[in-house]
């Protein structure tokens, strides 16, 4: 899994990249080209102390890792999770992940 960790290829994505939401995620895409996704995730201080954001950044890489094969290829995605996520379970966050994919077109 390539990850996306520089300032400024977030603020590439966020700029030119296309965002669709649900109430717990938000998701950029942008087209970057490559063989391969490329993932970031931006969970705020607000939503927790540092045990419950890397929780929740722990399980959404798990939820792409395990569905990789029917992710189109070739985008930058950025994750943000808003103040409602940490409410959620492994199973009800999975279901924002896909409808969050398929809004975007990239699943299947």
């Amino acid at each position: 899994m390539y990850m996306l960790k520089k300032n400024k290829e977030f603020k590439k994505v966020y700029s030119t990249g296309e965002s669709r939401a649900t109430a717990n995620l938000v998701l950029y895409t942008k087209p970057n080209n490559l063989a391969e996704n490329r993932y970031g995730f931006s969970i705020s201080k607000k939503i927790g102390k540092a045990v419950i954001r890397n929780k929740l950044r722990r399980r959404l890489k798990e939820i792409l890792r395990l569905n990789d094969a029917k992710i189109k290829k070739g985008y930058d995605l950025i994750f943000i999770a808003r103040k409602a996520v940490v409410e959620l379970d492994y199973k009800k966050l999975e279901r924002n992940v896909y409808k969050l994919l398929q809004k975007a077109g990239i699943w299947g």
